[in-house]
Parts: C-alpha cells; sequence; structure tokens
C-alpha cells in the first residue's frame, strides 16, 4: 500500500532524533558536562523545529508534500553525519542538534499530513494513528539502537549516526515513488497565492484549539523527555551505563508505539486515558526520585511513554478534524508546535532540581497533568475529542 511507503519515510526520520539521547553519558563524561547544560543540549532540538514547523506545513499546502518533504529527508540523513563529525566539540554538538530539529520539523509536519492524505480511505483517525506509530516506533528503536552501539560497539559517537543514514537512505527510496496528494491549483504554484489565506480552523473552533490541542499538544513530549533525559541526569540509575539509558528510552517510547493503536477504542477518551497516564507517570517518577527503588522507575518509563503516545494520536486526529479546506499542512504545523515546546521540560526539571530535589518538581508536574486531565473529561462527554 502507498501509505506504508509514507510511514517508513516518516520512522525513518524519527528514529535519528533520539540517537544522541543515549549518548549524553558519554558527552558528560568526556566534556564534563552539568545537567543543565544536557538538557539544553537535548532541548535545542525544539529551538530548530518549531520555527521550521510553522514554515515547512503552510509552505506544502501551497507547494505540495514531495518538494517539501524530500529534501527535508535528505537532509535528516545529513544532520546525523553532521553529528557524527561533530566528536568531542560542543559548539558543534549544539549546531548538529539544532540543525536535526530543523530537518525533523520539515519531514514531521509534511509527513504527518502526507500520511494522513494517503490513508482517507481506511477511515476517519487511520492516519492519525499512522503518522504516530511512524514517529514513535522511531523514537523508540533510535536510542535504543544507540545505547546498545554506545556501550558494546567500537566509536559510540560515530557508529549509531552512521547507521540512522544508512535508514534514512531506504525510507528516501521510498518516498522519491509517493505520489503528490495536494491538489496544486494555479494560485498555489511556485510559492504565490492569488487569494487570501483561508484560515486554519472553522469558526467556532478557535477556542478548541488554544484549550485542548495545544495543552494536549505539549504532554507528547514534555511526558517521554522527561523520564528519558532528565530523570538519568538528575537521579542515579541502577547499574548506570549507556545501555541502561538506551532501554530505558526504548521502553519508554516504545510503549507510545504500542498504545497508539487503541485510539480506535478509546475514541474521544483518548486524550483523557493519554493526560491521566502520564499523571500517574510523573509520579511514580517523583517516588523514584524520592526513595532510588527501581520499581517506581519500571512503572513510569512506560506510562509516561504510553501517555505521550495516546496524546500525540489524538492531538493528530483531532488536528485533522478541525483543519480548515486545504489547511491540513498549516494546522499538523501549529499542533507539532505546541508539541515540542515539551522538550523544554527536561531543562525546566533540571533547574528547579537545582533549586530543592528532583522529586519537587517532577511532583509539581503530575498535579499539572492532573489538573489538564479533569478539564478534558467534559470536552470528550461531549464528543469533541
Amino acid at each position: 500500500m502507498t501509505w506504508k511507503r509514507a510511514v517508513f519515510a516518516l520512522f525513518a526520520v524519527a528514529a535519528g532524533t533520539n540517537v544522541p539521547t543515549p549518548l549524553l553519558l558519554v558527552y558528560q563524561e568526556r566534556l564534563d558536562l552539568s545537567a543543565e547544560v544536557l538538557t539544553a543540549l537535548f532541548g535545542c532540538y525544539a529551538a530548530g523545529l518549531v520555527p521550521a514547523l510553522m514554515l515547512a506545513g503552510p509552505l506544502s499546502d501551497r507547494l505540495g508534500r514531495r518538494r517539501v518533504a524530500i529534501p527535508g529527508i535528505v537532509l535528516s540523513g545529513l544532520a546525523s553525519l553532521a553529528f557524527a563529525a561533530a566528536g568531542g566539540s560542543l559548539l558543534l554538538l549544539f549546531a548538529a542538534r539544532f540543525a536535526q530539529g530543523v530537518v525533523s520539523g520539515v519531514v514531521f509536519s509534511v509527513g504527518s499530513a502526507w500520511v494522513g492524505e494517503l490513508s482517507k480511505a481506511s477511515g476517519e483517525g487511520a492516519g492519525g494513528r499512522r503518522a504516530a506509530v511512524a514517529m514513535t516506533a522511531g523514537f523508540s528503536l533510535g536510542p535504543l539502537t544507540s545505547g546498545l552501539l554506545g556501550q558494546y560497539a567500537p566509536a559510540p559517537t560515530v557508529l549509531p549516526y552512521l547507521v540512522h543514514t544508512v535508514l534514512v537512505a531506504v525510507g528516501l527510496a521510498f518516498a522519491v515513488r509517493l505520489p503528490e496528494t495536494v491538489d496544486l491549483l494555479p494560485g498555489r504554484r511556485g510559492g504565490t497565492e492569488t487569494t487570501p489565506a483561508a484560515p486554519l480552523v472553522r469558526p467556532g473552533d478557535g477556542l478548541l484549539v488554544l484549550s485542548v490541542l495545544a495543552p494536549v499538544a505539549v504532554c507528547v513530549y514534555a511526558f517521554p523527555s522527561t523520564i528519558i533525559s532528565a530523570v538519568p541526569l538528575l537521579v542515579e540509575l541502577p547499574y548506570g551505563g549507556v545501555a541502561v539509558t538506551g532501554v530505558l528510552a526504548g521502553v519508554t517510547l516504545g510503549a507510545g508505539t504500542v498504545v497508539a493503536g487503541l485510539q480506535r477504542r478509546l475514541g474521544a477518551w483518548t486524550a483523557v486515558v493519554g493526560t491521566g497516564a502520564g499523571t500517574v507517570g510523573f509520579g511514580c517518577a517523583a517516588a523514584f526520585a524520592s526513595t532510588g527503588a527501581l520499581p517506581w522507575l519500571v512503572l513510569a518509563a512506560p506510562l509516561l511513554g504510553a501517555g505521550g503516545g495516546l496524546c500525540l494520536a489524538a492531538g493528530l486526529t483531532l488536528t485533522a478534524r478541525l483543519a480548515a479546506p486545504a489547511r491540513l499542512g498549516a494546522l499538523t504545523s501549529l499542533f507539532l508546535s505546541f508539541a515540542y515546546l515539551g522538550f523544554a521540560a527536561p531543562f525546566a526539571l533540571a533547574v528547579a532540581a537545582g533549586a530543592t530535589t528532583a522529586a519537587l518538581p517532577l511532583a509539581a508536574a503530575a498535579a499539572l497533568a492532573a489538573l489538564l486531565a479533569l478539564r478534558l473529561v467534559p470536552v470528550a462527554r461531549a464528543g469533541q475529542l
């Protein structure tokens, strides 16, 4: 099926986004970096990604998905090669991470819309689920692979990025065979418009975007990034090592992949269940930070990963439902821009933990997630999610 090629291309790019995550411990040892610097390195990805998201989606609505996504896939591989060449240079690491954010922003916004349009024959929600599975599967397998290679293979800061580059090459080969799904009207050709831009959403749905879609989007990455980035740097992990961190990331993000398919059964309650899982996951993470007891970490990782995956599936589906005609790419970009604000969570937690303890900001995050879950209950009952 055509949509499967688009899903694989999206997966290939997503796999690179968390390749550096378990390697943060290697960089920390080599460069003697603080937790604040490392979480900033992890989070600067969003600084490049959010502007790219905001530009790429609307651009693809005008120029077509192929003309924007294909160069983005190529640049994703080049970003991994830049990481491989960065070595022990902190400046180059920041530059490579920023570039990785830029190219991922292009592919995620355009690729999600492309998958959705190629999946229309499968019914409402199919495109959102497939795009969510593609991204969360990439997010989980990337760090799992790099963690094992970083621990047991030679050249830990080079080989994982080369493996990802090969994967991107395969994804590119699939993507170049995909059909265009945007009707390129004369007013859109060449990047110009002859008519005023349509609104992003239909009249009356703006409040739903700000009060529901935006906070659900932030949860998508705030949940898993906390457990795979902040917790390993703020709390000493049992057994230590790069491989353990990679497995932790793989389990967390793998849970998001597994549960994305549940959206079909959960329906309007998907986001409520997702934010509820995140609430309990933050609580377990706070308990682990307080006690150091491994069972709390074992519970926190899949709960936060599952919460993020469910919020992603629910958010993409709601985005497709709310988008005005011919503005799906632009609204998808806006949703993902809100989502990547969640990457600021590890840095905020690290700063707060420096002034207090790691457990306190994690408990506060649990309280905020609980408030959001309660806010979503009446919206789900009304069938608006």
